[in-house]
Order: C-alpha cells, then structure tokens, then sequence
C-alpha cells in the first residue's frame, strides 16, 4: 500500500504567462484542458520545478519568468509529503542572482535542491519526447538518468562532476599538456564517477525488467526490453574497482586519439539506451509511431510503479496531452493504470471529453490564456 502525494495548493507568481494564480486541490487527479496556448502546460512545468533540476522544459531560469514582470518568478505549494504537510516555495528574485534557483521548505532556505525528494517525486511524460526512440543517444541518456534520478539523487552530482572532469581533461590535451600526473589524476576521477554512473544506469534497468517480469501488465501497453551500450559492454559484471581500472586504462591510452578529436571519445557519456517492444521482440525505432507511443507510456508507468515500490509513496506524474494519440478503450486503461499507481496526476488536453472515463476521479480545470476556473 502506497501513501498518496498530492498537492493541496499552488501559487503561480510572474511564472510564464501567469502572473498571479493560485489553484485549490485536493487529492484527486488533475484534468486541464484548454485551447494550445493557454497555459495547460506552464502550469505542470510549475509543478515540475518541486523536483531537482531544469524542469519538463530544460528551460533557462531567466526564460522562465513572465514576459514584463519586474522581478523573477515563484511557485509555492503546499502538500501532503512523504514526510508530512509540507510548504515549498522556489523561483528567483529577478536581480544579479536571477539564474540562482531559491528553495525554501517550511520557510526555512534549503541547503540543496536535492533536499524536494525528501517530500516527493515527480515524473513527466510530454509529447517532446515522442521521438525518443528514433531520436538522438544524447536525449535516451537524460530520459534515463531523469529514471535514475527518481530513486537515486547523488546521480545527478556524479553526472555533473563526471561532465567537469571530462571538461577539464579536453583542456589539458587541446593545450598539449599532457603531464602524467595532473591527467592521470584527472583520469582516476573520471572513472570512480564514470563507472558509478554506468553502475547506477545498470542497476535501474534490472529493477525496471525485475518488475516486468513480475506483473501481469495490461496488454493495452507493451512492455519493453532495456539494455545498455557503448560503455564497458562486456566487463559490466566485472567489480567496481577492476571497471574503474579498465576505464582509467582506455582515458590513458587514448589520449592522442582524444586530443586529436578534440573530445574524449570513451565513456558513459556515449552509451545509449537500448529500447525493444518485448511482445513482438522488436527494436523500438522500427515499430510505428502508435507503438512507440505506447510502449514509451508503458516505459513511463512501470517506472512510476517503480518508485512507488520502492520509496512506499507514489510519484506525481505530469501528463502533457497524453490522451492525444490514444483510442477510447487505451485511453480508459491508461486512466486505470494511473489511478492504480495511488498517486495524483496532472493530464492536460484540449478536449474535455476524451477524459470522460476518469468520471469522479478527477478534477477538472479549464485554463483560458492564463486563467483557471472550475
């Protein structure tokens, strides 16, 4: 049995094209639905920033604020938290420090961003990332390491010190100093990170198989094959030390081959993600665009499961125009599913009806250029 996570309150202030709002919850799932361009989907961008990093968006904190406010932005909510009722507000206050994020829980300054997955997780699915499958190895990496995240939160510093690290050995070639001591320290470093990473990466993706295996899921999404490559494909099993060893080796080895490219060539900041539609054993990237659809809304459901299962408390999912490319009966299981996960989702759409199913189950809110009613 999950405990339910969901917002009670929000307060947009100078965020995208709200420039003050508040919305009144309560536990159930949240429907908005409104004309392109409304607002529908600035609104779960704003729930989005209750969790580590950039938001659904990737988008610069200085881009985010209303168009003519005088300062930054704000988005306050209060909640029911893993760990309780709990207030949390961030933004920025649009000065010289207006690409500094400020995080307050309780009204007390957060000492790091990391300190929101004490109180809950959040996990999106937009339609940005519909190409995932047939799109580049750059954007499998951020999907699965925003998985990661969810259940692992110093990931996110090692992939940060790892792409530092990696930074600062591209220097010391591209300016020829190829002193063994200050690269072979940078070289050690990357590989205790660059293996944690991989180690972290591979460990996600059993616990993901693990509980495929385990349940019965519905057909009306397929599940998925996950594998990773392009990084110590055949030694993985191998202990942590003797992978950091092999890695730091191949840093050494390369090392002409690396300035030459003007980039490091080995790591986990190749790898790709593997995807395959288990029920027809087929790469994800040939299956049609409904397949992929469903099999990435699969993807994105046993991981909520997932972090469920884990952490005894169920994520908040945003949902953008999900319903979009789905029939009536997929629509119906796929409402099924996310009630079944015990947490509160936020869906947006432009048509109200295709939400029908959800009946009672959901909140439904109408968003006009900015502006919420009930």
């Amino acid at each position: 049995m999950t405990h339910r996570v969901f917002l009670r309150e929000l307060k947009l202030t100078d965020f995208r094209n709200y420039a003050r709002v508040s919305l009144p919850l309560d536990s159930r799932h949240v429907v908005l639905t409104g004309e392109n361009g409304a607002g529908k989907t600035n609104l779960m961008e704003a729930v989005s920033f209750l969790s580590p990093g950039r938001g659904l968006r990737r988008a610069a904190l200085a881009d985010v604020a209303r168009v003519g406010a005088a300062g930054g932005f704000a988005v306050f909510a209060d909640l029911e938290g893993m760990e309780g009722d709990v207030e949390i507000g961030t933004g920025t206050d649009g000065g010289e420090d207006a690409l500094v994020r400020r995080l307050r829980i309780n009204g007390t300054v957060a000492k790091s961003v990391d300190e929101l997955t004490d109180h809950l997780r959040v996990l999106w699915l937009t339609p940005a990332m519909d190409g995932l499958f047939t799109g580049p190895s750059a954007d499998r990496r951020r999907f699965l390491d925003r998985l990661v995240l969810s259940l692992d939160p110093a990931h996110g510093r090692r992939a940060s010190d790892f792409e530092r690290a990696t930074r600062g050995r591209n220097r010391l070639l591209a300016e020829g100093r190829f002193d063994p001591a200050w690269l072979g320290g940078v070289e050690r470093q990357m590989a205790s990170l660059g293996v944690a990473m991989a180690l972290a990466r591979q460990e996600m993706l059993g616990l993901l198989t693990a509980l495929v295996d385990a349940q019965d899921l519905s057909s009306a999404f397929p599940s998925a094959s996950l594998a990773l490559s392009g990084f110590l494909d055949d030694e993985i099993a191998a202990p942590a030390i003797d992978l950091e060893d092999r890695y730091a080796a191949i840093l050494a080895e390369g090392r002409y081959r690396d300035a030459a490219a003007g980039r490091t060539l080995e790591g986990p900041h190749r790898s790709d993600l593997l995807v395959r539609h288990r029920e027809k054993n087929m790469e994800a990237e040939r299956c049609s665009t409904g397949e992929q659809k469903a099999l990435l809304v699969g993807l994105v459901l046993a991981h909520a499961r997932l972090v469920a299962n884990m952490t005894g408390h169920a994520p908040i999912l945003l949902l953008d125009e999900i319903a979009a490319h789905l029939d009536e009966g997929r629509r119906a299981a796929l409402f099924d599913r996310i009630d079944a996960l015990g947490g509160q989702a936020f869906m947006t759409g432009t048509d109200k009806s295709m939400f029908s199913a959800l009946g009672d189950r959901a909140r439904f809110v109408t968003v006009n250029d900015g502006h919420l009613s009930v």
